[in-house]
């Protein structure tokens, strides 16, 4: 009997730290990330301003954040005079130059189509999450589907009526890294989740999970819902309900 008080007091102990830690560790982790970045814009942009215009020489403490500012200024500036006849003819100029470098042209062309394809709003990136069976029969993977183009892949490839799509295989649980494949259309099955909700199922390694809506049936009218356990009440009360003269046994 004295037991049990105690072992109901740990546990409702532990359920509060475990709930706190829950709270705690996303706040926790992101704070961390984006100190850890401002420091590292700080250490490659402060350096370079000079001792007077910098607030680090007036303040007995340093301002953290100030080398970010100005990074995302002179990087804003930058974009204004590209956008010009005199900007591009400069960036023209120094994009030549680099094509003359054999290993640096390399490099910064494969960058600068990547940047461009990621931030341009022309929707090339992966526009959906579709599932491949891979690496066997009946195991699936997650993939994300690129948009269909033509390339020199599909033109020697094809079929007739199931062209290649490619799609990108990330791994768990860094989603950054995967496998390109080039897979046939009728082999993906295509899914109605986000690609966000697609990256957290990697991530989390297929913990957290996107709420899936389906059709439920009442009173034999359809509605949507989100799949998931109906309570014990909710399930008894449509019980009493759904019982009519017709289905009541005879006496």
């Amino acid at each position: 009997m004295s037991d049990a008080p105690k072992t109901s007091g740990m546990t409702r102990l532990r359920n509060y730290f475990l709930t706190g830690f829950v709270v705690c560790a996303p706040l926790a982790i992101t704070a961390y990330i984006a100190w850890s970045f401002i420091g590292w814009v700080d250490s490659w942009v402060k350096p370079y301003i000079p001792a007077r215009y910098s607030p680090d020489t007036y303040l007995p403490f340093p301002v953290p954040g100030f080398g970010l500012i100005v990074a995302l200024i002179l990087i804003t500036l930058i974009g204004f005079l590209t956008a010009n006849i005199v900007g591009r003819a400069i960036v023209g100029f120094g994009e030549r130059l680099l094509g003359r470098m054999p290993l640096v042209r390399g490099i910064y062309g494969s960058l600068k189509q990547i940047f461009e394809t990621v931030l341009s709003n022309k929707g090339d990136m992966f526009r959906q999450v579709g599932l491949v069976e891979y690496p066997r029969k009946g195991v699936w993977s997650l993939v994300f589907v690129a948009s269909e183009k033509e390339t020199e892949i599909n033109q020697k490839l094809d079929q007739d009526g199931d062209p290649l799509i490619a799609v990108f295989m990330p791994c768990t649980p860094n989603p950054t890294t995967g496998f390109l494949m080039y897979v046939p259309k009728s082999d993906i099955v295509l899914l109605d989740m986000t690609i966000e909700d697609g990256a957290k199922l990697i991530v989390s390694a297929g913990l957290v999970a996107p709420e899936v809506k389906q059709m439920v049936v009442v009173n034999g009218e359809p509605i949507e819902g989100m799949l998931a356990n109906p309570s014990i009440g909710a399930l008894a009360q449509p019980a009493r309900k759904s019982r009519t003269a017709s289905s009541r046994p005879n006496k």
